[in-house]
């Protein structure tokens, strides 16, 4: 079953989100800079892992070079510059990063 990650980045931590194909959220958390706590939980998941769109903020490369390495397949997306995301009415970290993981 294909499933779709979302990360949202913040100064401290980082929001994950996986999705599957019916845009249920299958796993949502937040964690602290600490790639080994972001990956180690989706590992048995990571063949079905279709990509991972990280929110292209100014702490992203040390992210996206880490989920590189693992094998996962990375996206940047810089949100607040996507036409469809503009009129959203709510968005914090969990929202931005259930929004990147849609499929």
């Amino acid at each position: 079953m294909p499933l779709y990650g979302g990360i949202a980045l913040h100064a401290n931590t980082r929001v994950v989100v996986l999705r599957n194909e019916q845009d249920q959220v299958l796993y949502h958390r937040r964690f602290a800079h600490h790639l080994p706590a972001i990956l180690e939980p989706c590992a048995p998941s990571r063949a079905d892992i279709e990509g991972r769109v990280v929110e292209s903020t100014d702490n992203w490369y040390g992210l996206v070079d880490g989920l590189l390495e693992a094998g996962d397949r990375g996206h940047l997306a810089k949100p607040a510059a996507m036409q469809h995301y503009s009129g959203r009415q709510y968005t914090d970290d969990h929202a931005d990063a259930r929004w990147l993981a849609q499929g």
